[in-house]
């Protein structure tokens, strides 16, 4: 089963610089891993690298709700 990782902190760069576009492709990319059975993990970086899973997207009403959760600062 395939997975994509999102780094949120990078999400939370993205939104700091306003980057809708990287933005669609990280969701894009996400959709598409959901439609095809994989699963999309939600990790944190830490500046020491270390890479703590916080929580995972099976389906695509969860990554919808988590992508709104997201653009909801944007607008």
């Amino acid at each position: 089963m395939q997975q994509y990782v999102i780094n949120v902190t990078q999400i939370e760069e993205l939104q700091t610089i306003r980057n809708t576009d990287e933005l669609d492709k990280l969701f894009s990319k996400a959709r598409s891993v959901l439609v095809g059975g994989g699963t999309v993990l939600l990790v944190r970086e830490h500046s020491s690298g270390k890479k703590e899973k916080f929580d995972e997207i099976t389906t695509l009403d969860d990554l919808d709700g988590y992508k709104k959760q997201v653009y909801k600062y944007l607008d």
